[in-house]
């Protein structure tokens, strides 16, 4: 489990694609910290295990499903991601519930920046729209956020200084891809009133 609390900004060093699956190789000094083989990190929002560990990079692969649904296809050596270890049991939860399980791809359609803050709207599929809610929580790229408007295919979020400065939030332009989880609660709380009605 995350919190959608970035650690750090890495950087990928390399990746390697198989054609329906990918290896990636990542630098993360605060993450590869106390970090070892079978590890979770949460890159971009995306859970993925660690399978190896070297100074301050680490390696992850990637399967067919994963590169379905997220946006980690896309990626080259050089892009910058968003790191989370999984919180232990004794940690702190600052942002939401986070799973690592990507439901979709988004896209930055607007951006408006504030005198310190950003406003930002972003696409998303419309199967999904459904899950969002004003006030409630999104995970964007790793990121918790809280909604500030939503539509039928697209949401508002307010970044403040922190996240522009320590997310890769501070460099996403309007078309940049951006990988979505939403609320965990809201997809069981549909299925339970969906087996409730069909019983």
């Amino acid at each position: 489990m995350f919190t959608g609390i970035v650690e750090e900004v890495g950087t990928v060093l390399a990746v390697d694609n198989g054609g329906t699956d990918a290896r990636l190789v990542l630098r993360g000094p605060t993450v590869t910290d106390g970090t070892g083989v079978g590890a979770s990190i949460a890159v971009d929002g995306v859970c993925v295990t660690v399978t190896d560990v070297t100074d301050s990079a680490f390696t992850v692969d990637v399967m067919p499903e994963t590169l379905r649904r997220s946006s980690l296809g896309a990626l080259a050596p050089g892009d910058r991601v968003n790191l989370e270890r999984a919180v232990p049991v004794t940690g702190r939860l600052d942002g939401h519930i986070v799973q690592g399980h990507v439901d979709g791809v988004g896209v930055v359609l607007e951006r408006h920046p504030g005198p310190r803050w950003d406003d930002v709207v972003v696409g998303l599929p419309t199967d999904l729209a459904r899950y969002v809610a004003v006030k409630g929580s999104i995970t964007v790229s790793g990121v918790s956020l809280t909604v500030t408007s939503v539509a039928a295919d697209r949401f508002g979020i307010s970044l403040i200084p922190t996240t522009l400065a320590g997310t890769t939030w501070g460099g996403l332009d309007v078309g940049a891809q951006v990988n979505l989880e939403v609320d965990v609660i809201a997809k069981y709380v549909e299925r339970l009133l969906t087996a409730r009605q069909d019983s």
